[in-house]
């Protein structure tokens, strides 16, 4: 298992050089984040981003994310042409020698939280979700922001777009998602890159739209349309987690060999559809993350993995859910978790 951390390029707060300085972590994700979504990354662009990995010791092992536009998850007619566009940014990304690319098929909005900053029993704070709240949140209003957040929309534009997908089942998103996957899988096999797909963030539905990434069934079915190891999922324990009815070890074997990228950190579930995020360990959360890390193991797991969201803690302050400290604390519980399995 290659140890990787989430890096936001020359606006996050945590530089390379500190990162660099934790124990067992040797690899970057990131991405090129100022292209419009929809348009080609520039191939100079993301050699510039790994030759500025490189430079500080590190590899760029996954791109977090290539985003999807909408007109593909829509299934509209202008889809074909974001598409070729997308196909064009993995060759590029091959190109350059990144062979994992990680992206969602989360309708308008990305991971969303009601709480960027709720305090814990400690005096840290983290990440919280409670579905009471997001009863009363208005993302037209265009004061709810949130980190992953596309918002480049206008309020009209925004209003537009959700309208049509209040028209659309699931059934619907998984079959625009299954056509993405045919026509990108055969590029990224001639490119030998490794998709992982993440699942939704929280893994139900919000504001009226459909999320179609949530459970051991539907990884099934999206695997299963497209067989190669090259249609992979990123697991990701807090976002499946979230949700109590999900088994994670039933979902590490429903996808076993494709599971291509792991994003680990623990959550604490309360009431039926809300949680927070905590520290890794399991006697903080409703995960048994040891079990976990174990069973990738066993199921011959060995791409890249990091600690996924931490706590705000020792008065960092910085991006919700990437400050140094914690996710530092993350890696170095889960490298202590795999020397004991060694």
């Amino acid at each position: 298992m290659e140890m990787t951390f989430r890096w936001y390029g020359h606006d996050d707060q945590v530089p390379l050089q500190y990162i660099r300085q934790i124990p067992s972590v040797t690899g970057i994700v990131s991405a090129v984040y100022d292209i419009p979504v929809g348009e080609v990354w520039p191939l100079e662009r993301i050699e510039a981003l790994k030759q500025e990995v490189e430079s500080n010791g590190l590899n760029l092992s996954v791109i977090e994310s290539v985003p999807v536009h909408e007109d593909i998850k829509l299934g509209l007619e202008t889809r074909d042409h974001y598409i070729e566009n997308y196909k064009q940014t993995i060759r590029n990304l091959s190109k350059a020698g990144v062979k994992t690319v990680c992206y969602n098929f989360m309708p308008v909005f990305d991971w969303t939280r009601t709480d960027l900053a709720k305090s814990l029993e400690d005096g840290s704070n983290s990440l919280n979700y409670d579905e009471s709240e997001l009863e009363g949140l208005d993302p037209l209003s265009g004061e709810l922001t949130l980190p992953g957040w596309d918002l480049s929309y206008q309020t009209d534009e925004l209003k537009g777009i959700m309208d049509q997908y209040k028209e659309m089942s699931e059934q619907q998103l998984l079959d625009n998602l299954v056509y993405f996957l045919k026509e990108i899988i055969p590029v990224a096999e001639e490119e030998d890159v490794l998709m992982a797909i993440h699942p939704d963030d929280p893994p139900w539905n919000i504001f009226g739209l459909p999320r179609v990434v949530t459970n051991a069934e539907n990884v099934k079915y999206l695997l299963n349309a497209v067989d190669s190891k090259h249609n992979g999922l990123t697991f990701c324990t807090g976002s499946f987690g979230a949700d109590q009815n999900n088994d994670l070890f039933e979902i590490i074997d429903v996808a076993k060999d494709r599971i291509n990228f792991v994003h680990l950190r623990n959550v604490k579930r309360y009431g039926t559809k809300s949680f927070q995020e905590v520290s890794h360990q399991n006697k903080d959360g409703s995960l048994d993350m040891v079990g976990v890390i174990k069973k990738l193991k066993e199921v011959g797991f060995n791409g890249p993995a990091r600690p996924d969201h931490g706590r705000m803690i020792f008065g960092e302050e910085g991006r919700p859910g990437y400050g140094l400290y914690d996710r530092a604390l993350g890696a170095m519980y889960i490298a202590g978790v795999l020397d004991s399995i060694k």
